[in-house]
């Protein structure tokens, strides 16, 4: 006997899903890194006392751009047409809860390498308040329900056209908010949010980014420094990267980029775009 479709089960997103992902034959990498989160979290309390509210996600977002920004610039691009082209501006995508509901939203934080940590967190704040909105979407994401509304397989048809239109042939869908930069550089979650440590989030196909980057929950763990074994309060990262844009070295990089910089938060006041004059000046 064949099963009623649950609504609790397949709400918009999912339904959208099955029309979006197909069984995975993309080459794309994985992988995981650690990052020792004391002097950030303490740097969060020092503003906090202050009364400025800097949450984790928005200091993992500042220092992830940065690290894009400064350190790995070559992967700020996108394939369209079998071609890789710069993008200008380094943008991410992030994840957000709606309010009271088993769904999820998500806006694009533009020209990080333009933005202090405090206009990071200023602008996250009022846009995560926006985002959490019973019927507030923004972006390519606000269509979503379109494409859940339609009935299988035109969903499913619906999808692959746009897929081939944008992706394959590249092209803008302006009817659907989707363009090349529709969901920024790259994507951050936090899963730490949902108890978990790690995990690969799957590279959206219609996004056309090269990374996707899930941090986890920080817990006290004992490391070794200086042959002495110590508590650290560790944030652990796993990312998903498009092997076209992304290498190991390249991932590498980019992970002890970010550590750097929030080992040293205070940099994260300085807005990229300005720290890097300021080297290029030296």
């Amino acid at each position: 006997m064949k099963k009623k479709a649950s609504l609790r089960y397949n709400t918009p997103w999912r339904r959208s899903a099955t029309a979006i992902y197909k069984k995975s034959v993309d080459g794309r990498l994985y992988g995981t890194f650690e990052v020792e989160m004391d002097a950030a979290l303490d740097y969060i309390e020092q503003q906090k006392v202050k009364g400025i509210r800097i949450t984790v996600t928005q200091i993992a977002m500042a220092a992830i751009g940065r690290a894009i920004a400064l350190a790995t610039p070559d992967v700020n691009a996108y394939i369209s047409r079998g071609k890789i082209y710069a993008r200008d501006h380094v943008s991410l995508y992030t994840a957000v809860n709606k309010g009271g509901k088993n769904e999820m939203g998500g806006f694009v934080l533009r020209d990080i390498e333009h933005k202090s940590i405090f206009d990071i967190s200023r602008e996250m704040d009022e846009r995560v308040e926006r985002s959490r909105g019973k019927d507030y979407e923004e972006g390519a994401a606000a269509k979503k329900n379109l494409l859940a509304a339609l009935p299988w397989p035109i969903r499913n048809w619906f999808f692959s056209l746009v897929h081939w239109w944008h992706i394959t042939m590249g092209n803008e869908f302006k009817s659907m908010n989707i363009s090349h930069k529709a969901f920024g550089s790259a994507m951050v979650t936090n899963i730490g949010t949902h108890d978990l440590q790690y995990g690969f989030p799957a590279l959206l196909p219609i996004a056309n980014i090269p990374l996707i980057i899930a941090i986890g929950k920080i817990e006290e763990k004992p490391v070794v420094r200086d042959g002495e074994i110590v508590i650290r309060r560790i944030m652990p990262a796993a990312a998903t990267l498009d092997h076209r844009l992304f290498d190991g070295a390249q991932g590498g990089i980019l992970a002890t980029a970010v550590r750097r910089y929030l080992s040293e938060p205070e940099c994260l006041e300085v807005p990229a775009s300005e720290a890097g004059k300021q080297s290029t000046d030296r």
